[in-house]
């Protein structure tokens, strides 16, 4: 007779082998308590009695999230103890992180590494609520200031991303590569990592912030690791039309194929809102909220293996753009900023059009029909092909219907936040240069039209029928060329 443990051995191994379909994802946005002067040095004790306040914050977002089936949470960067440090003010705040790979339990052995206190209650909050909990803090590596690079105070400070998982064991350990401009008191780590790690739910890839609009680490971990979900600590500052928080990480996630788990701060004075868990065939759950200064936390049932799906494709982003003829450019043609990015825009002016806008290689093709357009709102079609240098050097192609807001033509767009005027379709496409594409559909008040929009095959952005009961903001195409970026 076939023993009992014999059986049990066997259904263990297979759960272990093929993992769970499905894992509940939780993002917590954290309204950071800030230090009160973060240019005046503090001792070690004063800055954990600050991280020790965030840290309670947290743990109760931690233990509401396990308590609802949770398997894993993401706070935000910097959601420990802020930000715009200088070198001095930022050390006492830093602890000795080790690579995981030493298997290290800081909730069991708190000393091993020296003081880690912050460490050590993180890891007790993932083993005493059973669940992976990512966080960001910061790490410090000494060096010998006669080496090459090396700082003259003898350390390595590194923006760094931590999970540990349900037994409270760090399992990984992740170095922001491109930083902010007011991240003056972190080092670039000489290379960027590729930091992935195995569940029972899923392969995770992990990396901070900024780094989402380059190909290294953000593209890289799930072109060439197969990664299916992205852990996403940010501080994201929310700019219009195509860089809040929302819009752009929803995009992303569908553009790449993977699930992206954003948690952000949240601090108004900063525009700094907008989390979310996004799939590649919806938004999901997301908050953004610019009129309160609370956290919130979000929790969503995932696909631990989202590309495995009937439905998952990957577009032929230029298929549909190669395939027509050039229709109209339209009657006003004309050059305005977004971002400091010089577009090439033409004004919709008729309810139904058809519309080709061409700047360098890129050619976006806009087909609409039934705008119900108010009087004192100008639509336009737009097109950009170059180099954007704002905060970061990247070369973007974007194709883009928007709401514009002008006082006259020939001003710079400037960021509008609602909007009136519906339409009952659009379609939109671009002969872009890169397999790198992500859809963007943003409605008035800073809204994603979850189930509005779909991708076709041919590379095609379209919205649904229920679009047509929501005014429009933009719709979007975001296009990057990673190996046209300077070096960097």
């Amino acid at each position: 007779m076939i023993s009992f443990c014999f059986l049990l051995f066997i259904s263990l191994s297979a759960i272990q082998s093929h993992g769970l379909d499905k894992f509940t994802a939780a993002v917590y946005e954290h309204a950071v308590i800030l230090p009160e002067n973060s240019i005046t040095p503090v001792t070690a004790d004063e800055a954990l009695v600050l991280m020790n306040r965030n840290i309670d914050i947290l743990e109760k977002a931690i233990k509401s999230a396990a308590s609802q089936g949770a398997h894993i949470i993401v706070t935000p960067e910097d959601g420990i103890y802020g930000w715009i440090f200088t070198r001095e003010t930022m050390y006492p705040f830093l602890e000795n992180i080790p690579h995981p790979e030493v298997n290290w339990i800081p909730c069991s052995d708190p000393e091993r590494f020296g003081r880690a206190p912050v460490q050590t209650r993180l890891s007790c909050i993932a083993k005493l609520n059973s669940i992976y909990v990512v966080a960001n803090i910061g790490d410090k590596k000494p060096c010998n200031i006669s080496t090459v690079g090396c700082p003259e105070d003898g350390h390595f400070y590194y923006n760094t991303a931590v999970v540990f998982d349900s037994d409270g064991r760090l399992v990984a350990r992740y170095h922001k590569y491109n930083l902010f401009s007011f991240e003056g008191q972190f080092n670039v780590p000489p290379e960027p990592e590729m930091v992935t790690f195995e569940t029972p739910f899923g392969k995770f890839g992990i990396f901070i912030c900024f780094d989402i609009l380059f190909y290294k680490p953000a593209a890289a971990l799930v072109v060439d690791h197969q990664v299916d979900t992205i852990l996403y600590p940010t501080g994201w500052l929310n700019i219009l039309p195509h860089f809040t928080a929302i819009e752009i990480h929803s995009a992303w996630a569908m553009g790449m194929g993977i699930n992206l788990l954003a948690a952000n701060l949240h601090n108004t004075s900063m525009r700094m809102t907008g989390s979310g868990i996004y799939t590649p065939e919806t938004p999901g759950p997301y908050y953004y909220n610019m009129d309160t200064e609370h956290g919130h936390l979000i929790l969503s049932e995932l696909s631990a293996h989202p590309r495995n799906s009937s439905t998952f494709f990957t577009p032929n982003w230029s298929l549909y753009a190669n395939s027509i003829g050039q229709y109209s450019p339209g009657h006003n043609v004309f050059r305005g900023h977004l971002f400091s990015d010089e577009f090439t825009f033409t004004e919709l002016t008729e309810p139904q059009g058809n519309y080709t806008l061409c700047q360098k290689n890129l050619c976006c093709h806009l087909t609409y029909t039934g705008m119900e357009k108010i009087i004192d709102e100008v639509y336009v079609l737009g097109v950009f092909d170059g180099l954007h240098t704002e905060e970061a050097k990247c070369y973007m192609q974007i194709c883009t219907l928007l709401k514009y807001q002008i006082t006259d033509l020939e001003t710079c767009g400037l960021p509008v936040e609602t909007a009136s005027t519906k339409f009952n379709y659009f379609s939109l496409s671009g002969n872009f240069s890169s397999s790198f594409v992500f859809p963007e559909v943003l409605l008035s008040k800073i809204n994603l039209a979850a189930g509005m929009f779909q991708v076709l095959p041919d590379g095609r952005l379209t919205s649904l029928s229920s679009i047509s009961q929501e005014p429009l903001l933009s719709a979007s195409l975001i296009g990057r060329l990673y190996d046209k970026d300077p070096i960097h």
